[in-house]
């Protein structure tokens, strides 16, 4: 079997360009660990795309990172080194652009010396952040991978002329270029032709433990004998707090639960008496919860910032066996034979129609042990197939057919005949 065949990638050295490793499992989590069974990764937690606002929440994350760079190159996990760098948040002059440049790839460089197994370690760039085209061809990577998983230029905060320059620049120079919803790789692909579409994963056996197992519920969960209806995730810009909250005024006899750290103003929740927010829960512990949930919720604001993304969570709810009420996400309404959708051409208002929504699957679920366990194995087998372990063998596939030839085009030009020494002038006419 050749590599680009579907073997795994072995023996590299990956460099992944991405958000914190201490965060909630991504994308960018899953496939690393995987990638790192059979490679070594060094993961640059990356800080330099949005520029910190002066208030608690980013002083903290400020604060954060200092304690990491200090702790220079440290393992995170099986096979993966973290390295947090010194940069400078939202660097968008000329001056400032070159001072973030040298410093990120002198970091980088020597982290990648002191990782490496051997010198003649083949290294790979796999970057998710759209502003950092100047790396490829720094390390001497034999590809660079540009995976996009976000429309990074319309979140809060950032110098959103400045990233989409820098983005398009990454997508020309990037050797292979990945996006896991339809709508990035469409807007991708009015700069590259051969843009990869690769959706999300899940990890389908971790959450259908909430239907194959038995467990206690969970001690803070609400022990009042109301439906729950619960949501998992960080609480960010593109959560619908508001919804959420019309929701638990409108249905005071439905527990409201929130699980994950709140980065948005959550007072109108913390109002309502029937909504629990429980704070962040170790990934572990999620199917624990999802147990006993009678539906999902993800009411993520449809608009520019979210048009685009492919949450993760619907495909763990999912997996979860969770009947699901959705705002109508693009990549979403993939799933609308199980999940329920808001239609705002009903002619009801946002939080009545979602509300409505959350009755009726109520009132569908059975009480008989046995057939709710049945009813969420039907639910679950929709993502059964849509695995981790697929996504990564799908990249792996790409990126080893790339590597193979781009190898096959080197040889080419090996063996293509020298041109002459001292070729005869061409003739010029007048």
């Amino acid at each position: 079997m050749t590599a680009a065949a579907g073997e795994p990638l072995r023996g590299r050295l990956i460099v992944c360009v991405a958000s914190c490793w201490n965060y909630d499992p991504t994308s960018k989590h899953q496939i690393m660990k995987r990638l790192a069974r059979h490679n070594d990764v060094l993961w640059i937690n990356y800080r330099g795309t949005r520029r910190p606002a002066l208030n608690g929440q980013d002083l903290r994350g400020i604060a954060g990172t200092l304690r990491r760079f200090a702790r220079g190159l440290e393992e995170v996990d099986s096979g993966v080194r973290q390295l947090t760098p010194l940069v400078i948040p939202g660097a968008a002059g000329a001056w400032l652009g070159a001072v973030q440049r040298r410093l990120l790839i002198a970091q980088v460089q020597r982290a990648l010396e002191r990782t490496r197994q051997h010198p003649a370690q083949p290294v790979q760039i796999w970057c998710f952040a759209p502003d950092v085209p100047y790396l490829a061809g720094a390390l001497g990577e034999e590809v660079f991978v540009y995976y996009c998983v976000d429309e990074f230029a319309k979140f809060d905060g950032v110098n959103s002329e400045y990233v989409r320059r820098l983005e398009r620049r990454t997508l020309e120079v990037a050797d292979v270029v990945i996006a896991s919803s339809a709508q990035l790789a469409q807007t991708r692909g009015r700069v590259r032709r051969d843009v990869h579409l690769v959706r999300h994963g899940v990890e389908f056996d971790h959450f259908a433990r909430a239907w194959r197992e038995d467990g206690p519920r969970p001690g803070d969960l609400p022990h009042n004998g109301r439906p729950t209806l619960g949501f998992f995730g960080l609480v960010h810009h593109w959560v619908d707090v508001d919804l959420l909250a019309d929701l638990a005024r409108l249905r005071p006899e439905y527990n409201v639960v929130v699980i994950g750290d709140c980065k948005v103003d959550v007072s109108a929740l913390q109002a309502r008496p029937n909504v629990f927010l429980l704070g962040r829960k170790p990934y572990s512990t999620l199917p624990d919860y999802c147990r006993w949930f009678d539906a999902a919720l993800l009411p993520f604001v449809c608009g520019p910032a979210t048009h685009e993304i492919n949450p993760i969570k619907l495909r763990e709810y999912l997996a979860a066996g969770l009947r699901t009420i959705a705002t109508p996400l693009p990549e979403a309404l993939r799933y609308r034979g199980v999940v329920r959708f808001t239609d705002p051409r009903d002619g009801l208002a946002g939080a009545e129609r979602f509300a409505r929504l959350c009755d009726s699957v109520v009132a569908c679920a059975s009480t008989d042990p046995q057939q709710a366990r049945a009813s969420r194995q039907r639910i679950a087998q929709t993502v059964a197939s849509e695995t981790w372990e697929g996504v990564v063998d799908r990249l792996t596939a790409i990126v080893c057919g790339e590597r193979v030839s781009r190898a096959a085009c080197a040889a080419a030009r090996s063996l293509t005949p020298a041109r002459p020494l001292s070729a005869p002038p061409v003739a010029r006419t007048a």
